[in-house]
């Protein structure tokens, strides 16, 4: 039997089975009057997720990368300066399609394994006196190294520069898996797509705007027709989309954001970081080192793990996929062939967790890694079994 192996690569993320039936839907007519009763009510609960009153959600047919796109081309123009960090290969990627957009890119560099330099953001915005910079660029969390940026310390130290540049968000493999607060840390594009926290397909980007951004839509002049926000709000408002619409995701999203609210916000934040901890007592004890430089920048989605010298990270992923039938993250960048990724978000549990934990420890114990077999998953259950009682008290 094959097959049915849970995936531990931070996405696209494990389909629980009640999201592929609710996708698995014969055509329909998107334009029919009926259209709105799924629309509408969608558009509306996405917003709870990324908890904001005073934005709106707009999607597209897409990725992530789709919704990156459709930020930048719909608030700036040609030439528009804007300031970014490079800490990893998502961020990295954002700076490429804003170069090829013809925009001025400011470029700070950091350590792989660190996290957005508030510090840095506020002392260059505060130099700016003539206000040439339009937009602030954040990863919220860089799933090449496993690490969560502060947005709401980038925020305080935008504020405290007095400048009024936009603030936008990669939250692609955070949103519904860790906290994000929009309107609380002043985002004005955060960015997201369908197949990470939201357990779906690939498919969909899903993007929050700003009242400020919506705004700036107005006036900005880099070309963009699919991915146009207002022509996407517009239809919207009508209870329809400008051209066709993703329905099956759509519908699959319907059911994610149902299971997410029965489930609870706080109680999926706290099972994914409860997770996270078990798989980082796990590299504990296996005598490994995480990228993420310090505890505060631990990603409660991806954890990002360095072998040892001597062994190649991408060896150790093709030996899981090869013997286990297994998939883990393979290391991205700087970090190709030194380290290797383990996903823990969207549909996952405490129990999946330890087969993965348990399938990497065979993997090196295969390959000679100097990992004590059993060490890992033992930390790992150790953990899980004395915080059980408190996760299932959470969740009820």
């Amino acid at each position: 039997m094959t097959g049915q192996n849970p995936v531990f690569i931070p996405g696209p993320t494990n389909i629980p089975d009640r999201l592929r039936y609710a996708m698995s839907i014969q055509t329909m007519d998107h334009r029919a009057p009926d259209f709105i009763e799924l629309l509408s009510p969608l558009l509306d609960d996405l917003k709870k997720v990324f908890k904001t009153k005073t934005g709106r959600v707009i999607t597209f047919p897409a990725s992530g990368t789709g919704g990156w796109e459709a930020a930048i081309t719909n608030t700036l123009s040609p030439g528009d300066k804007v300031l970014v960090a490079r800490f990893g290969m998502f961020s990295h990627r954002w700076i490429d399609l804003c170069q090829r957009h013809n925009l001025d890119v400011e470029i700070i560099e950091c350590a792989w394994g660190d996290g957005a330099p508030a510090d840095l953001y506020g002392a260059r915005l505060a130099a700016d006196t003539n206000h040439e910079i339009k937009a602030v660029l954040v990863t919220h969390n860089e799933t090449a190294t496993g690490v969560r940026s502060d947005i709401a310390a980038v925020r305080r130290a935008m504020d405290a520069a007095g400048h009024p540049a936009m603030l936008y968000v990669d939250c692609v493999s955070s949103l519904a898996s860790m906290d994000f607060r929009m309107d609380d840390w002043g985002v004005d594009l955060a960015v997201s797509g369908s197949q990470k926290g939201f357990m779906l397909a690939t498919g969909m980007a899903i993007v929050g705007v700003s009242e400020k951004a919506m705004e700036a839509a107005k006036s900005a002049k880099c070309p963009r027709t699919f991915f146009d926000f207002n022509d996407m709000a517009g239809a919207n408002d009508k209870g329809g989309f400008p051209y066709t619409p993703p329905l099956q995701i759509m519908y699959g999203l319907r059911a994610s954001l149902d299971m997410i609210f029965e489930e609870g916000l706080d109680n999926v934040f706290a099972r994914h970081a409860r997770i996270a901890e078990g798989v980082r007592e796990a590299v504990r004890a296996w005598g490994l080192k995480l990228c993420a430089h310090r505890p505060e920048l631990y990603s409660d989605t991806v954890s990002a793990i360095y072998v040892p010298d001597g062994f190649n990270s991408d060896e150790l992923t093709n030996h899981i996929f090869d013997h286990y039938g297994v998939s883990f993250g393979v290391g991205l960048g700087e970090m190709a062939g030194k380290a290797f990724r383990i996903g823990h978000l969207g549909s996952l549990t405490d129990v999946m967790a330890l087969s993965g934990i348990a399938t990497v420890e065979m993997a090196m114990a295969d390959l000679g890694y100097p990992v004590e077999l059993g060490s890992g998953t033992r930390a790992a259950q150790e953990y899980y079994r004395q915080t059980t009682k408190t996760a299932l008290k959470t969740a009820a």
